[in-house]
């Protein structure tokens, strides 16, 4: 990558975070200027505190002309209004923060959820769970919430500056002098913070993806004996994780290291410099010395403070830039069309499809008419799957055309295609959930289509054993796989979509099952209905207008399957062995 394309890149993912976190900072607004507003007015009133200190002192040394009754008045007015703003500022932060981290997740989880399923596929998934884990709560400390704390340090340094140059400008000028000394001491270590925090989050990535590893293979684990192993793997990538944690941190402990260095000598050269001016006749008085070291505490703090609070807002906008990477949509796509049904036909027309310079479709063209049922067999890695993938456009072709009533697929919204299609594959996601929301997939239907569903995809029985309300359990492991299965079709069935697609959809189920929900499913009438079986039923063969035989990546035969039987070719050969 050339120096102007990477300088392009920064300016296009800083306009783009921008615009994102100007979408999140919409709906905690309110409560962010009201903590401002309470945050001026707590600075405000430390700064009046430190005003009365010094003349309270200046009263008992005889040099002030206020009484202590003044001062008392002005210290119960100051009180009471503190405590007003203290009230606001603990109910509008912790407001502020929650709607900020609320919408911040949700702007990123709509962004992923509309990617691609091709290009979400190709990525590691990892990586979104330590974005919504550990990134996040970085992210509202370091990001959202150092926001505030920023804002306050300045407002009590402008504060404490102001009343500073009132008591003396010469000790002033000498104090913020002396306060370059904590910059220069931490400024050095910013950037070792920002990559620091960048590997920390890396190394969460893989942290996530090793004990899901773990989790989701403990069954394989305990067969194979391999508790040992795990429990090195897990060992090694613990310490890894955490020694990055413990460089983080190291190098945080530095940055307020050499700053609280620094602003001690800083401390000492102000008092030292204060008290030769008192008692060498420059119109200071010893309250302005004790004061003006207090006061220099609202002006150390944000030296000290800012460098670190800078370093981890670098970081955390890293992870925010990461997050957007991460999300963002790879295809490009030029027009975005709707289609609201199909009415004529699928056409693919030399389809190629290439995995890693392995051929999986070659040259595959193929007219799917609206209205028809389809067939497609084949041997296992023949590419019927991948076939069904390109249609949903759930992989990308190499080459070719996929057209729905001449438009091409690429171009069509995601949401507007599976609005006319259901697809059901062998391998089947259950949430952890009940089986009327794994069924509806949260949607609103009538319970009576619901069981109707049900009914259609063979889940009548355990329906009625445990209710549609039963927890089906961590990716279904409550049920059998073949309750899975039947979930899944009852998904399809419930939708009433005009295509539908199973691929293996009833591996799981014993073959009268199969059979009948097939046989069912099949008699449905205007619904085109593409179905990858290795099943070679012929009562079920009998009722498809065609059957595609397909065969390293091409379709070799196509009719029905009287018309099959009598060309005695691949698929016969294919149904003779089946009925072996």
């Amino acid at each position: 990558m050339c120096l102007s394309e990477a300088k392009g890149m920064v300016i296009r993912m800083k306009a783009e975070r921008r615009i994102y976190l100007k979408k999140v900072f919409r709906h905690s607004r309110k409560w962010f200027l009201l903590a401002c507003i309470s945050m001026i007015v707590l600075s405000i009133y430390n700064i009046i505190i430190s005003w009365l200190l010094q003349t309270i002192i200046d009263i008992v040394s005889g040099n002030s002309h206020m009484t202590i009754s003044e001062v008392s008045a002005v210290s119960l007015i100051t009180f009471l209004v503190f405590i007003f703003a203290y009230i606001i500022y603990r109910v509008a932060r912790p407001k502020y923060l929650y709607e900020s981290i609320l919408h911040y997740k949700q702007c990123s989880f709509e962004r992923l959820i509309d990617k691609n399923i091709s290009s979400f596929q190709k990525e590691n998934t990892n990586q979104y769970l330590s974005m919504y884990t550990n990134d996040v709560k970085n992210i509202e400390e370091e990001y959202f919430d150092s926001i505030l704390e920023i804002i306050d340090l300045v407002i009590s340094f402008i504060g404490a500056l102001i009343l500073m140059l009132y008591y003396s400008p010469i000790l002033t000028a000498l104090g913020i002098g002396l306060s370059i000394l904590p910059i220069v001491a931490s400024l050095p270590l910013t950037s070792k913070m920002v990559d620091a925090e960048k590997k920390v989050s890396d190394g969460n990535s893989n942290f996530v993806g090793i004990m899901k590893d773990i989790l989701l293979g403990f069954p394989v684990i305990k067969s194979f004996k391999a508790e040992k192993e795990m429990k090195n793997n897990f060992l090694v990538e613990n310490r890894r994780i955490e020694n990055l944690k413990f460089r983080s941190r190291y190098v945080e402990e530095s940055i307020n290291l050499r700053g609280t260095a620094a602003s001690v000598i800083m401390r000492l050269g102000i008092f030292l410099i204060g008290a030769w001016m008192a008692v060498s006749g420059y119109n200071v008085t010893p309250g302005i010395v004790l004061v003006f070291l207090q006061l220099m505490n609202y002006v150390i703090s944000p030296i000290e403070r800012i460098p670190s609070l800078l370093a981890k807002r670098r970081a955390a906008i890293g992870l925010i830039d990461k997050m957007l990477m991460n999300i963002q949509e790879q295809d490009v796509i030029i027009k975005e069309n709707k289609i609201h049904n199909l009415r004529d036909s699928i056409l693919l027309k030399n389809v190629n499809v290439s995995i890693e310079n392995h051929l999986i479709i070659d040259n595959l063209s193929y007219t799917f008419e609206s209205g028809k049922k389809y067939a497609v067999v084949g041997e296992s890695g023949s590419g019927k799957s991948t076939l069904l993938n390109v249609i949903t456009k759930g992989i990308s072709r190499t080459s070719g055309e996929v057209l729905y009533d001449g438009i091409d697929v690429e171009t069509i919204k995601p949401e507007s295609l599976f609005e006319i299609m259901s697809l059901v594959q062998q391998y089947v996601f259950i949430f952890n959930d009940t089986i009327e929301n794994n069924i509806t997939l949260f949607k609103k239907f009538e319970t009576e289509k619901v069981k109707e569903a049900a009914f259609q995809s063979g889940l009548t029985e355990i329906i009625n054993k445990h209710g549609l309300n039963y927890n089906c359990g961590e990716n279904g492991n409550k049920l059998s796989g073949g309750e899975r299965q039947r979930i899944a079709i009852a998904r399809a069935l419930l939708r009433g979509n005009q295509i539908l697609l199973l691929d293996e959809a009833t591996a799981a189920l014993d073959n009268q099952i199969s059979f009948d929900i097939i046989n069912s499913i099949l008699d449905m009438e205007k619904m085109t209905e593409i179905i990858v079986t290795h099943s070679l039923e012929e009562r079920l063969l009998l009722k498809y207008d065609e059957i595609l035989v397909m065969h390293a990546g091409k379709i070799v035969e196509t009719g029905t399957f009287k018309e099959l039987l009598e060309e005695k070719g691949y698929f016969y050969s294919l149904y003779m062995v089946s009925k072996k």
